[in-house]
């Protein structure tokens, strides 16, 4: 029984090491392409541009409080995950403000910039989409993590598709549009994260009081 339980506490000990070497490789991904998004968000008049520098910010808060988590209990997971869906609402609702303010102050993106930007932003999250892939079920913690590359990436694709409807049609509406959209995504997935943080808590709580 004593090995059993020695062989148990081995191999989660083993899934920790796994997932601190992950996150601590997508941390540093994702800070790398919030500098380069901004940048070239910033140079390229693209709302959508800036949203996703936005989230390639955000998720390197969330990689850095998951990163802290992953070794603690399910309360300090649980809580993780909750901060998390706050500021992936925040950032949210910061895409939203900028994509309003745009409306006021038309300027068409451009839309090279936006296209060559998107494109390696895209294949950054789609490495990091696969190296989270394993971990997307070992516990709420990695869950949240896992959503928010998988958001990501589908942000990225979005961005690439605005560039050529910006392109083809000369006009900033594309890229309003999606970030709009990014930004509803984040909200969306912002709820789902504190609504299965919070049952989680919950039931921990329940089972220590009981």
């Amino acid at each position: 029984m004593t090995d059993s339980c020695s062989d148990t506490a081995c191999e989660i000990e083993k899934l920790r090491e796994r997932q601190r070497g992950t996150l601590v490789t997508v941390l540093w991904i994702n800070l790398a392409f919030f500098a380069i998004e901004s940048i070239a968000g910033v140079l390229a008049a693209s709302t959508a541009l800036l949203g996703d520098a936005l989230d390639m910010l955000g998720d390197a808060f969330v990689y850095g409080f998951s990163l802290y988590a992953v070794s603690r209990g399910v309360l300090w997971r649980t809580r993780a995950a909750e901060l998390k869906g706050w500021i992936m609402l925040a950032f949210g609702v910061a895409v939203l403000l900028e994509a309003a303010y745009k409306v006021g102050v038309p300027e068409v993106p451009h839309y090279p910039t936006m296209g060559f930007v998107g494109a390696a932003a895209l294949a950054a999250n789609a490495c990091c989409l696969t190296l989270l892939w394993r971990h997307r079920d070992d516990d709420i913690n990695m869950r949240s993590v896992w959503l928010c590359s998988r958001n990501d990436v589908i942000a990225n694709v979005s961005v690439l598709l605005s560039a050529l409807a910006v392109w083809m049609w000369q006009s900033q509406i594309p890229d309003l549009v999606v970030g709009v959209a990014i930004a509803m995504l984040f909200v969306r997935s912002a709820v789902h994260v504190l609504r299965q943080s919070r049952s989680e808590r919950a039931l921990e709580l329940a089972i220590r009081a009981g």
